[in-house]
């Protein structure tokens, strides 16, 4: 792999972390090594593997019928419904752009759609349902099948991974490690039992003993001085040719982006999974103000308030909270807190660049 790709992907996942801001305590969850499911980066490869597919013909017949395989992945995909669901649908019946919900299912039930999925969708059904008749998806499940196995070998994944009961699967993983309670995940699968959703997850002993350890440990943090370390589980690693970007996820869903190089990772056995601590000089945080969120190459911006700040001759402290009440200690200039305003109860942006971020393990 040449230098300048594997810089993008550390970049590309860099920009993963910044946009991801929902609280998470679920995120930690174990998969039973029994359910097979495809992970997000993953479920983004066999996406990708589905457009080439369906932007490659030049017949307008083949791209058509193409493009409604994409459309019947990207359902399974975004909503978890059942294969048959997907095919038994009546676009312009069981599918509302305007409101962003799909109707699945028998009994009925509503599911509210990604916000870029409905803009996808509402173009891709112009172009491939029209004339097709009231249930433009209905083929022969097998046939499904076989072409969900084509795209899954063309990026290197298992077959038993790309099937759409798999897919399924993946989303509801998805959707619990986002934090989203048991019952709602049930009832958008249209399981008949919260306990078949819950199969598709684990809490281990070893698990339940670090969240809640963590979680004590984050009371005990908010009582006390800030000491700038986020506790959690390694989510990711994007390795590349002599650096490495690491993302730890905290039990409360903050993620933190660190730049280290690859002897590194190797020598503290970092891995997703592994428990760390991120860690950042309080002179290396800088603090910024503005409605929206800054345009910065750091790494890591979170949103905060300002709960202290004392001010000296020449230098001063201040202390941001962010929104899970994890308190983050900045060090700069007193000219730099009157150019900024900054105040107890002022809204501001915590920036820290993801090659000031020391990472520790236990």
């Amino acid at each position: 792999m040449r230098q300048d790709d594997s810089l993008e992907r550390i970049w590309e996942a860099l920009a993963e972390n910044v946009a991801e801001r929902r609280h998470n305590p679920a995120g930690m969850l174990s998969i039973p090594d029994d359910v097979k499911y495809l992970d997000t980066v993953e479920l983004a490869r066999l996406e990708e593997a589905f457009r080439l597919w369906a932007a490659r013909p030049v017949r307008g017949d083949v791209r058509r019928s193409r493009l409604r395989m994409l459309l019947v992945f990207l359902l399974i995909r975004h909503t978890g419904a059942r294969l048959g669901e997907v095919l038994a649908l009546a676009p312009t019946r069981d599918i509302d752009t305007a409101r962003g919900v799909a109707y699945l299912g028998e009994p009925q039930r509503e599911v509210q759609l990604p916000p870029d999925l409905v803009t996808q969708l509402a173009d891709l059904l112009d172009e491939a349902v029209a004339g097709e008749g009231e249930h433009p998806f209905a083929v022969d499940q097998a046939h499904v099948r076989r072409k969900f196995y084509e795209r899954a070998h063309e990026c290197d994944l298992a077959p038993d991974l790309a099937n759409p009961s798999a897919l399924r699967r993946s989303r509801a993983i998805e959707l619990l490690r986002s934090g989203l309670p048991l019952p709602v995940v049930q009832r958008l699968l249209g399981h008949s039992t919260a306990s078949l959703t819950a199969a598709y997850i684990d809490v281990s002993s070893e698990d339940m003993q670090r969240m809640v350890g963590h979680a004590l440990d984050r009371e005990q943090r908010r009582r006390t001085s800030a000491r700038n370390a986020f506790y959690g589980r390694i989510a990711a690693v994007v390795r590349g040719d002599v650096q490495s970007v690491v993302s730890v996820q905290t039990p409360s869903g903050i993620r933190v982006a660190s730049v280290i190089t690859n002897d590194s990772l190797d020598n503290l056995g970092l891995r997703p999974g592994v428990f760390a601590a991120a860690e950042v000089k309080a002179p290396w945080v800088v603090l910024t103000v503005g409605s929206e969120a800054p345009s910065s190459s750091a790494g890591n911006v979170y949103p905060a308030t300002i709960v202290r700040v004392v001010v000296g001759a020449a230098t001063a402290e201040a202390v941001a909270r962010l929104e899970d009440g994890t308190e983050i200690c900045s060090v700069l200039t007193a000219d730099r807190v009157r150019a900024l305003d900054l105040a107890v109860g002022s809204p501001v942006w915590v920036l820290i660049n993801v090659f000031s971020v020391i990472l520790n393990v236990s």
